[in-house]
């Protein structure tokens, strides 16, 4: 395959020190949001497919653009002389937890709630847990017609928890139990996890604890059909959350969202969600998840205080946890970086 480079364009002098500037330059560079976002809709219009690349924070400047696009599709699916066009792709990165040397005022997931309030004809959130579901998300989402996609994944390092054709059937369905995280045996779970990362701390120390670890990436698998196509139905939705075993919910965005979408599923005071409660800094990004209440330490006590089966083993190993919240916050304001069995964990069995 031949690779072609473009330089950006310029109509101005150019001199020997400028970068990649040409007066025949087809990239385009502005920070501008809704430029950007009105170059993309236009570009759209011309039959071709486009994606939308925006820093979490600034993708909310031009939210009201989204909501626009998104009621126009709506009205414009009705008619039936007017042709498909390709969906309106918005990828966004450096996101709360991850934008590293921005601060509070670039931290903020509000466009899910922007897009959760659109209909369920057009509007479409996916939350890739890794690289090869990221692929398997964009794959579908640049081969779609007539949709807003939102994809929110951060572009640091990250783990990478399943194979390329785990990723596909994975992203496919929308939402599935990780049994390799899971210990539950396929029979009722003390607790069901909605987050792998943490799951290897309770293994390791209170292995008596069942539990079932659930991955969502399709954010509408979990409203009822009726309210979304992609939704799936109670017998479903019991297969993966059970109808009473108690749920702890790690969530990118605000904790109400999820509330919102399992509205009248079975039993839904069991939902304890954790997400961004509007707590942040320049800081590490073990910190800003502690500073929200949804570190791993939080997110163990959480399971441990809900988990009833197993609460006479729980009270030293919550202790445990708060002691290591409190190393947590002397170590990284005295070396300005997580701890190391932090920064440098990987899942091991």
């Amino acid at each position: 395959m031949v690779k072609q480079k473009q330089g950006r364009s310029f109509v101005e002098p150019i001199f020997a020190t400028d970068d990649h500037l040409s007066p025949e330059g087809r990239v385009m560079e502005v920070l501008s949001e809704h430029l950007c976002r009105g170059w993309l809709e236009g570009y759209l219009l011309t039959g071709r497919h486009g994606l939308f690349a925006t820093y979490e924070s600034f993708a909310l400047v031009s939210a009201s653009m989204t909501v626009q696009h998104t009621k126009w599709l709506e009205e414009g699916i009705k008619l039936p002389w007017r042709e498909p066009i390709s969906s309106l792709n918005i990828l966004l990165t450096s996101t709360c937890w991850r934008n590293d040397h921005n601060g509070f005022s670039h931290q903020g997931p509000g466009l899910i709630d922007t897009v959760l309030s659109k209909k369920g004809t057009v509007a479409r959130i996916y939350l890739p847990p890794d690289a090869n579901c990221l692929l398997s998300v964009a794959d579908h989402c640049l081969r779609s017609r007539n949709y807003v996609n939102l994809i929110v994944i951060d572009k640091q390092p990250q783990l990478q928890w399943l194979s390329m054709p785990d990723a596909v059937a994975h992203c496919t369905s929308g939402l599935s139990t990780w049994q390799w995280a899971s210990n539950d045996g396929y029979v009722e779970p003390d607790v069901v996890l909605a987050c792998p990362l943490w799951r290897r701390w309770l293994r390791h120390h209170l292995p008596e604890l069942k539990v079932r670890v659930v991955n969502v990436v399709d954010l509408m698998k979990l409203y009822p059909p009726l309210l979304h196509p992609h939704g799936m139905d109670d017998t479903a939705f019991i297969e993966h959350f059970t109808i009473d075993a108690p749920v702890v919910f790690a969530f990118h965005g605000y904790a109400r969202a999820i509330h919102e979408v399992v509205h009248g599923r079975p039993n839904t005071p069991r939902f304890h969600v954790r997400g961004f409660i509007e707590e942040g800094t320049t800081t590490t990004p073990f910190d800003m998840v502690v500073l929200n209440h949804m570190s791993r330490y939080h997110l163990c006590i959480e399971a441990m205080r809900r988990a009833t089966r197993v609460r006479g083993l729980t009270p030293p190993l919550i202790a445990e946890c708060n002691d290591l919240l409190a190393r947590h916050a002397e170590y990284v304001r005295a070396n300005l970086e997580d701890m190391p069995e932090v920064r440098d964990w990987v899942w091991t069995d």
